[in-house]
């Protein structure tokens, strides 16, 4: 959360004209008000960042001008302004809103102090909601001594300690975005945020918003100024889940940023510079994207300044038990009992071919854990979970003669959709194709019948 506002409410013109020449001179722009109600007014229409507002006022005192900003800007910053600095005004201040509290006079040094204390404040309280976010979701664990994995481990180290962007592929469920943390977390950004974007999961106008913030009345729905993303990342790491799914129309802009570290709000005229270090993802072939004219090849030059693949699992199956007892260790939380898989049952999981990499691991240890009810978990019921979980003879397309690919690629999404019960996400990662690519062919023959 970056200080882009800032209104100064005093009934005294001096303090006004001060506040308004210092706050210039350490390059914010400041709108002052003499009065609560006026200042109260604007920030329906045009909502501040930071309040400086006098306590003893004619009219409507400070206390109540904080109560009521309160109620309408929730994270706005409230510094309280008094000549008569005692210790229960002060408590009246923060009870009322305020995050800090001025004593008159003071001088532009004290004012600038003030200043960067609530942009730190903002900036952390911006960090801990993502942060908090974070912890919500399950890391997959990227373990094992392979080869291909040492190398990427060594790549890690490498790239860490540097700001150039990392564009990782590799199959979905190999573990992508555990590397970009894992990159995230050995470098110098590692104490500021690192906030992903999932490039596959918005419109191409909420994406924009997301990635670049808006303002009041840019679109409908648009209430309030919003940042975005790469705001949001300012001194960390912004990560561009799937990013070759990122419309055409908005590939220009993401390249400015990259190239100028510069953007504007959707709906603004103010030019932002934000420091943020970026990390793609994709389970794509880029060249082939390129070659589709769904890719600008400037894009792509400008994200791969370091690659790195992850291997799928069945290449690298050397690290799968020590990977399964990984999990077998996470889940034992969960029932109070660590299991073991026996060694018929192991040779079952190194058969297997993983279309699903470690992701699908990790999902089926966590069933035959909370399914299984002896302590060691046999090869029979691997094999019957993994049985289920292959695709059935029934969800192949039925061709002939005379069958047109598209009936036959239609048939077997229907198919393939209900065989996951309808479950439109897992279909996707069977059929090895994006959500909104499955979204946009559904759609297009739902149209077809109507």
């Amino acid at each position: 959360m970056t200080i882009d506002s800032i209104y100064v409410v005093d009934d005294d013109p001096f303090i006004r004209d001060f506040m308004h020449e210092a706050l210039s001179r350490l390059g914010q722009t400041a709108k002052v008000f003499a009065g609560g109600a006026e200042a109260l007014a604007a920030m329906r229409d045009e909502p501040c960042d930071l309040l400086f507002c006098d306590m003893v006022m004619p009219g409507m005192d400070g206390l109540e001008v904080l109560r009521r900003a309160k109620g309408l800007l929730p994270e706005a910053t409230m510094i309280m302004m008094t000549a008569y600095g005692t210790i229960e005004s002060a408590v009246q201040a923060i009870k009322a809103g305020a995050q800090d509290y001025l004593l008159k006079p003071f001088a532009a040094d004290q004012l600038e102090v003030a200043l960067l204390k609530a942009q730190e404040q903002r900036r952390l309280i911006s960090e801990n909601d993502f942060l908090r976010a974070e912890l919500h979701s399950r890391e997959l664990c990227v373990i094992g001594g392979d080869p291909a994995m040492r190398r990427v481990y060594e790549n890690v180290e490498r790239v860490a300690r540097s700001k150039a962007t990392v564009l990782i592929h590799g199959e979905t469920g190999t573990g992508k975005e555990v590397i970009a943390r894992m990159i995230h977390q050995h470098s110098p950004r590692r104490t500021r945020p690192m906030v992903k974007v999932n490039c596959a999961a918005l419109s191409e106008n909420l994406l924009e918003s997301e990635l670049f913030g808006h303002e009041k009345g840019a679109f409908t729905g648009a209430t309030a100024r919003k940042q975005g993303r790469f705001e949001l990342a300012h001194e960390g790491t912004l990560l561009l889940d799937e990013i070759s799914e990122i419309p055409v129309g908005l590939q220009a802009k993401l390249l400015r940023v990259l190239e100028l570290e510069e953007f504007e709000r959707v709906g603004g005229t103010k030019t932002l510079h934000v420091d943020t270090r970026v990390i793609s993802t994709t389970n794509r072939k880029l060249h082939d994207e390129i070659g589709k004219g769904r890719f600008r090849e400037d894009l792509f030059f400008r994200l791969n300044v370091v690659p790195i693949h992850l291997p799928p699992l069945r290449e690298r199956l050397g690290d799968l038990p020590e990977l399964a007892a990984s999990f077998l260790q996470e889940f034992a939380n969960e029932t109070g009992e660590l299991k073991q898989i026996e060694p018929g049952g192991m040779k079952v999981l190194m058969g297997y071919h993983w279309p699903g990499n470690v992701r699908e691991l990790r999902n089926l240890v966590h069933r035959l854990v909370v399914m299984e009810a002896s302590a060691a978990i046999p090869a029979e019921c691997i094999r019957r979970e993994l049985g289920a979980r292959i695709a059935d003879p029934g969800v192949q397309p039925q061709a002939g003669i005379g069958t047109s690919i598209d009936d036959m690629e239609r048939d077997l999404i229907l198919k393939t959709i209900e065989h996951t019960a309808g479950n439109k996400e897992a279909a996707a990662r069977i059929l090895k194709v994006s959500s909104r690519t499955l979204r946009n062919k559904l759609a297009r023959y739902e149209a077809a019948m109507c």
